[in-house]
């Protein structure tokens, strides 16, 4: 699925879908439940112990329900005009979607908490100040969501626009910083609750960092990132929380960020993925196995060996209960 790098779970159980069905498994391989609809599923997110699931309607992607995690019984519903196609946007606080016309986030009883972009059903004009950009990437953790767009006239210059999470009204975006990012393309690859991070594409590439203010806390020269560059928009990073860091995989290699400043304190270059915290320690995927990582000095201090069966593609962790659950490409996995 769009988006979707990381095995999904919640309550110790896997979510899958087949493209109309949910389906939760427990750590011994069996269905506890599965909820379907005959419609085909635009996104999946999990939050707040619920599994959050948007199905395509006759007005696009907007029709959208919570289950509980542990039983899959009914939570919360909501239904409106959407874009028809959309990647999630999830964090521990939000769950919503993103276009390239517009971002739309929710709070656990699915009331919006906010919509930026092209709004087809306006209730009142002039609230949203930047309908004709695209947008292209977009992050959100506690109360800050960050948009990157590429809107006419800015020739050379990425938009970075740092907002409320949760504005006073949903329908008017508050801006709080408007950040004109050198360099066409950047796309945002990690979100602190007052940073986020940009890897611009180019001759040279380079991830910047930004606090809320707008300020450059780091500029750091890196190797190139394809998946950045060539995926379709809107572009979703492949990133995963560490109790000190935020990650994300860029293709070839595993960054560690700090949390607060966002600047890059670690780089595993054997990663195949994201990964997981377990027993104070990182584990990530590499070509040999699970590598057991201190995330404190950087060090790779064993590696676990595990047979893919000839997997030769990406690879990313999750925790079910006390299973780690690989993705490997479609297929979930869990390990003993």
């Amino acid at each position: 699925m769009p988006g979707v790098h990381s095995p999904a779970t919640a309550e110790g159980l896997v979510i899958t879908n087949d493209g109309t069905t949910v389906t939760a498994t427990d750590q011994a391989g069996e269905s506890v439940w599965s909820y379907g609809r005959d419609r085909e599923i635009c996104s999946v997110g999990t939050a707040w112990n619920k599994v959050v699931v948007t199905y395509r309607s006759n007005a696009g992607c907007g029709d959208v329900v919570a289950l509980s995690a542990a039983t899959g019984g009914y939570s919360a519903t909501r239904s409106a005009i959407a874009s028809e196609e959309v990647v999630p946007v999830t964090s521990n606080d939000r769950v919503g979607t993103v276009s390239t016309e517009r971002v739309e986030l929710w709070r656990s009883d699915l009331v919006r908490t906010v919509e930026y972009g092209e709004v087809e059903a306006k209730q009142e004009a002039g609230m949203q100040p930047n309908e004709d950009c695209a947008i292209t990437s977009a992050l959100t953790r506690t109360d800050l969501l960050a948009v990157s767009e590429d809107c006419p006239g800015d020739e050379g210059v990425t938009r970075l626009r740092l907002q409320e999470a949760n504005p006073e009204d949903s329908r008017e975006p508050e801006i709080i910083r408007d950040i004109a990012v050198e360099g066409d393309d950047a796309r945002l690859v990690a979100v602190g609750q007052e940073a986020a991070t940009v890897y611009v594409p180019g001759p040279e590439p380079t991830l910047v960092s930004y606090d809320a203010d707008g300020l450059e806390t780091e500029r750091r020269p890196v190797a190139p990132a394809p998946p950045a560059e060539e995926t379709a928009l809107p572009f979703t990073a492949a990133t995963a929380d560490l109790p000190h860091h935020m990650t994300w995989f860029d293709g070839e290699r595993l960054y560690l960020f700090t949390p607060a400043e966002l600047t890059v304190d670690h780089v595993f270059e054997d990663a195949l993925g994201t990964g997981v915290a377990v027993g104070g320690r990182l584990l990530y995927p590499t070509a040999e196995g699970i590598a057991v990582a201190n995330w404190e000095s950087g060090m790779v201090e064993r590696v676990i060996p595990v047979d893919r069966a000839g997997h030769t593609g990406g690879v990313s962790l999750g925790l079910a209960g006390g299973t780690v659950v690989e993705k490997r490409g479609d297929e979930i996995v869990g390990l003993v």
